[in-house]
């Protein structure tokens, strides 16, 4: 090789900090100088069979070594690269140069064996655990390590006419620290210590020319440490061993904040990849760079702005005592002159610059489970490339990209893989859309991997998951909601197992609660086969046949029940109402339609006066809303419930349950009736009775919109009309006329037909009759 070779008297030790950019710029001024026959890194052995793969194309930092048990890929443990990394600018020069690359620290088997409330090894001892970068920053007289860092490393050269000097100053420092503090509490370390010294001997045996190592600067002194090779033997005897595999995955900016593998995380991975990236003048270049982002937000921010806030930064360097303007003279100068004193557009440098969203790339060859080479190659057919950043993903089930987009979403989700979130839909509802948020995260690697139990591909895996889920799930409505996802993913294999579980329970279940509780999610899967294609028959039988035993079970449930229990059995009840009406005229078995044999069960609620009131209430309003209880019939029985001899506490709960919810409030602006027996019900309440029922009064009606309140607020301050059933036109309010306005029925009937889609289409005269009725009720 040309140029010095490394000194042979000794291993060349270079002491680093973990994804910093100052370390791998001389890192790489030591290499190129000494030209050493062989590069040992910090990181685990069994990666080196790994090592061509960092030379490849389309191996993009940053980047990580994943490691995961075979029997238990839940356990697992990542090395993080950035492309300013000095571990990975040492791995590259060696490459690079055709000089053999090899891991050191102690092997991944032993790593995941070793679990964290284990005996930590020999040796390891009780010592204080200390940050050794913290630690020296508060010796300088520094209250910020990444500061000190900065000023003494990322902002010095890397030695005058002396590559080595930076490293033999850390060495120094750690070295006394170690003195003081022995392991420093770092548990591990002297088991790790003694494993990297064994393959520094061997390593050296091997390669005559002299040998480079690039650690942590904290190993550095017990690298050198003069330990007998049976005592570092003595050290590793008898340590846990798990089968493991290896691979390199993605990584985000993001996420090398973390502390894994390395046991080193950073907070600006976007500010350092920008100083080992810049050529020169990495300060103009950074508040360029905001400049642009700022300006693609619709900020004003010029040329001026930027020359200005070089100047604040250089400043401010300079009246803090450090050689160049850092991170925090950088963002001070970019909040008052672009920010104008504001956090708010700063907080979006941060994110996007300070930190950053880049995603790293690894080749298609490296390693990976079946079912990971069987999720990317679906991903490539369906165009859904995994970002760092989050999107969102709207989707028309109808188109047949979209929908395969669908199910294999749903389908990862079952399987634990959180790619993508659910989200509501912009444009509109419907069985046919779907919004979803993706966001890649590495993590996603592991649970891709720890899928990989269940299946080779996506779908065997997700059908195999459903069943095991199926079978293992402790409640009915655990099972209802899976046979949901398992329409949502299209998993046909799988239902007959779901189903099939589910029947067996719904038979068990005698709790009314649970069996409430599972029908609104049975009867949502039933909406999905129209546009999925999904053959729901069986499902329908096993929504009917729950239905009826809910209709069954529902009254006596409902008797003697606390506060508490009576607002969670009316949350039920809803539910079950909005699942009949989803179910519609469906046949209950041997009892007629469903919706006649619930309306049944709704009028038995509310003339029992065993039921609490709010469920009484809101049986009398359920049956109000679908027309089947006279409005004159509900006024009776709020009358009822509010006359005198009822406690004031039950009428409070009626109250509740009737006009609570939505469209409660629109219900006693447009029947001033039922106002009148409210507001008479209310002044009439004793003043000790008054502070029991105001809580629940407060309840239902701070639910209201703004408008539906302050109208009320009118209404009950003009005085609502006849009290007892008048007619509101009596009163004289404005806005309730006697008689319906046909005119002004007429003038919004082109909109609604254009909205319904009837434009242009002949109309029975008597349908536009009907529609005028409805609407001139509405708006007269």
């Amino acid at each position: 090789m040309n140029g010095r070779k490394a000194d042979t008297a000794g291993p060349l030790l270079l002491g680093v900090r973990h994804h910093g950019p100052g370390s791998a710029r001389a890192v790489r001024a030591v290499l190129e100088e000494a030209r050493p026959a062989a590069v040992l890194i910090e990181g685990p052995p069994e990666a080196d069979a790994l090592v061509p793969l960092a030379a490849e194309k389309d191996m993009r930092p940053p980047v990580a070594l994943l490691a995961h048990a075979v029997d238990e890929p839940g356990r697992s443990a990542f090395w993080p690269l950035a492309e300013f990394s000095p571990e990975w600018v040492a791995l590259r020069w060696a490459l690079e140069h055709e000089v053999p690359a090899r891991f050191i620290d102690l092997p991944a088997a032993h790593t995941l064996a070793w679990e964290d409330d284990e005996d930590p090894g020999p040796g390891a001892g009780d010592d204080v655990r200390v940050d050794p970068l913290g630690m020296l920053a508060e010796a300088a007289g520094y209250d910020d390590a990444e500061r000190w860092w900065e000023d003494v490393v990322e902002h010095r050269g890397v030695g005058e006419g002396d590559a080595v000097a930076p490293f033999t100053a850390l060495e120094e420092a750690m070295t006394a620290l170690r003195e003081e503090y022995g392991s420093g509490g770092h548990r591990r370390d002297l088991v790790r210590e003694a494993h990297m010294r064994l393959q520094v001997r061997a390593a050296r045996r091997e390669f005559e020319d002299g040998v480079a190592v690039v650690c942590g600067a904290w190993h550095v002194p017990a690298l050198r440490h003069k330990a007998t090779v049976a005592a570092d033997r003595a050290l590793l005897k008898g340590l846990p061993k798990v089968k493991t595999d290896m691979t390199w995955v993605p990584w985000t900016h993001r996420r090398l904040s973390r502390t894994s593998g390395y046991g080193a995380g950073i907070d600006s991975p976007g500010w350092y990849g920008h100083l080992f990236g810049a050529p020169d003048r990495p300060v103009e270049r950074w508040l360029t760079k905001v400049a642009g982002l700022l300006r693609a937000e619709d900020r004003t921010v010029s040329s001026a702005h930027v020359i200005e806030a070089v100047r604040l930064a250089e400043t401010l360097a300079a009246l803090r005592g450090r050689p160049l303007p850092g991170l925090s003279e950088t963002t001070d100068a970019v909040r008052a002159v672009m920010c104008e004193g504001s956090d708010v557009p700063l907080a979006l440098v941060h994110d996007r610059l300070v930190v950053g969203d880049v995603l790293g790339e690894v080749p298609a060859t490296a390693p990976a489970v079946p079912l990971q080479r069987d999720l990317a190659r679906i991903q490539r057919r369906l165009r859904l490339k995994p970002e760092a950043g989050e999107r969102e993903l709207e989707l028309d089930l109808r188109k047949e990209t979209d929908a395969e987009r669908g199910r294999l979403l749903h389908r990862l989700r079952l399987l634990g893989i959180g790619w993508g979130e659910p989200a509501a839909a912009r444009g509109g509802t419907g069985t046919f859309r779907e919004t979803w948020r993706l966001r890649w995260e590495p993590e996603l690697s592991v649970r891709v991997a720890e899928a990989g139990v269940w299946g080779t591909t996506v779908l065997a895996a997700a059908t195999a998951r459903a069943e095991a889920d199926a079978v293992g799930a402790r409640g009915l409505a655990e099972v209802t909601g899976l046979a949901e996802r398992c329409l949502l993913a299209s998993l046909p294999e799988a239902l007959p197992t779901v189903m099939r579980v589910l029947t067996d329970r719904a038979a068990l279940d005698t709790d009314v609660g649970h069996l409430a509780q599972a029908l609104p999610a049975l009867v949502r899967s039933l909406r999905y086969g129209d546009v999925r294609g999904t053959d729901t028959a069986a499902l329908a039988e096993v929504a009917a046949g729950l239905a009826e035993r809910v209709f069954v079970g529902l009254p006596p449930a409902c008797a003697a029940l606390d506060a508490d229990a009576a607002d969670e059995m009316r949350r039920h009840v809803d539910a079950v109402h909005g699942a009949v009406g989803l179910l519609g005229d469906a046949p209950a078995p041997g009892h007629g339609k469903l919706r006649a044999r619930w309306q049944s069960v709704l009028r038995t609620l509310s003339a029992r006066d065993t039921v609490p009131g709010v469920i009484r209430g809101r049986s009398v309003r359920l049956l109000l809303d679908d027309g089947e209880l006279p409005q004159d019939e509900a006024a009776r029985l709020m009358g009822l419930v509010l006359s005198p001899g009822t406690p004031p506490a039950d009428a409070a709960a009626w109250i509740e349950g009737f006009v609570g919810g939505s469209g409660g409030g629109l219900l006693l602006v447009h029947d001033e009736r039922l106002l009148g027996l409210v507001d008479a019900w209310l002044t009439g309440v004793p003043a000790e009775a008054f502070t029991d029922v105001l809580p629940l009064l407060r309840r239902t009606f701070s639910a209201y919109e703004p408008g539906v309140r302050r109208t009320l607020g009118e209404l009950v301050r003009r005085g609502p009309g006849a009290r007892g059933g008048t007619a509101a036109a009596v009163s004289g309010v404005p806005g309730f006329a006697p008689d319906p306005d046909t005119a002004r029925a007429d003038a919004v009937l082109p909109v609604l037909r254009l909205l319904l889609g009837l434009d242009g289409e002949d109309e029975e005269d008597g349908e536009d009759e009907e529609a005028r009725d409805g609407l001139a009720g509405v708006t007269g």
